[in-house]
C-alpha cells in the first residue's frame, strides 16, 4: 500500500481556508500550513491568527509563520517537513526558487483569475471593476515569476450584472478546492501537463486601497457602477454629503444630466447623482456611525440632508 501524498499548504485569508478544508477532506496526507504571522485587527488591535492557522489549529496541524521565505533557517525548516507538494493558495510571500525546488512534485497555486488575465494581488475585484463578462479559478504549477507558471487546470463562472467582488469572492472560493483536488490527482498519475501562459495577454491586478474607492464622479455612471460593486465589501465606495463621509454600497445606472456630482433628485427609490456620462441612482449607503441602509430609509428620516443640488465630493472648506 503506498504512503499518502504528503502536503504542505500554504495560505493565509478566509480564500485559502476553503482550499485546506477540502483538503483536510481528501485522501491526502497535510502535514504542515504555513501563513502569514498573525497581525493586529480591530479596535483593540490585538494580534490575530489568520483563518488558514486558526483551521490547522483546530485540526491539529503544525503551524509554520515565518515571516519571509528568503532566510535559510525558514527553508531549512520546510526542506525538512520531506513533502511531496506544496500548495499555495493567497499566501502573500514570495517563494524564492529555493523553495519551489523543494518538494519533490514542486509548487502548485490556485489563482482566483483566467490566467493570464488579472496576474496579481486583486484578481478578483479587478475582474468586476473592468466589467469582464466571466472570471474562474487558474490552478498552475508555480515558478519565480508572479502568477507566470504553466497552467494545469481552468474551471470558470460567468460575471453577472449583480455581481459584487464579495459575492464572486465567494463563488470562485467553492470552486478552487474542488479544481486543486483534480490537479492533485492528475499531478500523482502524471496526466496533467501544463500549458504555457501567452504573456502578450496578461493584465496585472493591483492591490486594492482605499484612495481608489473614493468616487470620482467626472467618471462615466458605467465605471463608477462596476467600481461600487467590485469595491464591496472592502474598501467600500465612498463620498462626502456636506463634508461627510457617504459610503456607497450599491447602485445602478440611471438616466440623468448634470454638473458631475450633482444630486438631481432625491426619493425613496434612491439619491440620483450626475457623472460625466449619465448618472448613477445611489440605493444603499451608509452615514458616519449609522448602519448600511436602503436609501428609502433614509429619505424617510433624513430627508433634508439630500435636497437636490446638493454637491457630493466636496470638502468642508470648497463648500
Amino acid at each position: 500500500m503506498t504512503e499518502p501524498m504528503r502536503i504542505v499548504f500554504a495560505g493565509t485569508p478566509d480564500f485559502a481556508a476553503e482550499h485546506l478544508k477540502a483538503l483536510l477532506d481528501s485522501p491526502y496526507d497535510v502535514i504542515a500550513v504555513h501563513t502569514q504571522p498573525d497581525r493586529p485587527a480591530g479596535r483593540g488591535q490585538k494580534l490575530m491568527p489568520s483563518p488558514v492557522k486558526q483551521l490547522a489549529l483546530q485540526h491539529d496541524i503544525p503551524v509554520l509563520q515565518p515571516p519571509t521565505l528568503r532566510a535559510p533557517d525558514a527553508q531549512a525548516e520546510l526542506a525538512a517537513l520531506k513533502p511531496d507538494l506544496l500548495v499555495v493558495v493567497a499566501y502573500g510571500l514570495i517563494l524564492p526558487q529555493a523553495v519551489l525546488d523543494i518538494p519533490r512534485l514542486g509548487c502548485i497555486n490556485s489563482h482566483a483569475s483566467l490566467l493570464p488575465r488579472w496576474r496579481g494581488a486583486a484578481p478578483i475585484q479587478r475582474a468586476v471593476q473592468a466589467g469582464d463578462a466571466q472570471s474562474g479559478v487558474t490552478v498552475m504549477r508555480m515558478e519565480a515569476g508572479l502568477d507566470t507558471g504553466p497552467m494545469l487546470l481552468k474551471v470558470t463562472t460567468p460575471i453577472t450584472a449583480d455581481d459584487t467582488g464579495g459575492t464572486l469572492h465567494d463563488r470562485l472560493a467553492s470552486l478552487g478546492p474542488t479544481a486543486v483536488i483534480q490537479a492533485i490527482a492528475g499531478l500523482a498519475e502524471g496526466t496533467l501537463v501544463g500549458e504555457v501562459q501567452d504573456d502578450s495577454l496578461a493584465t496585472y491586478a493591483h492591490k486594492l486601497n482605499k484612495d481608489e474607492a473614493r468616487i470620482d464622479w467626472a467618471r462615466p455612471a458605467v465605471e463608477l457602477e462596476r467600481l461600487v460593486r467590485a469595491f464591496n465589501p472592502w474598501p467600500i465606495c465612498h463620498t462626502t454629503l456636506n463634508g461627510e463621509a457617504l459610503k456607497v454600497l450599491e447602485a445602478r445606472i440611471a438616466e440623468g444630466a448634470g454638473t458631475p456630482g450633482t444630486v438631481l433628485e432625491a426619493s425613496k427609490a434612491g439619491l440620483l447623482v450626475a457623472c460625466a456620462d449619465g448618472a448613477l441612482l445611489l440605493t444603499r449607503v451608509q452615514l458616519p456611525g449609522g448602519k448600511p441602509l436602503g436609501f428609502a430609509d433614509l429619505f424617510n428620516s433624513r430627508r433634508e440632508k439630500f435636497s437636490a443640488g446638493t454637491v457630493l465630493g466636496l470638502t468642508v472648506d470648497a463648500q
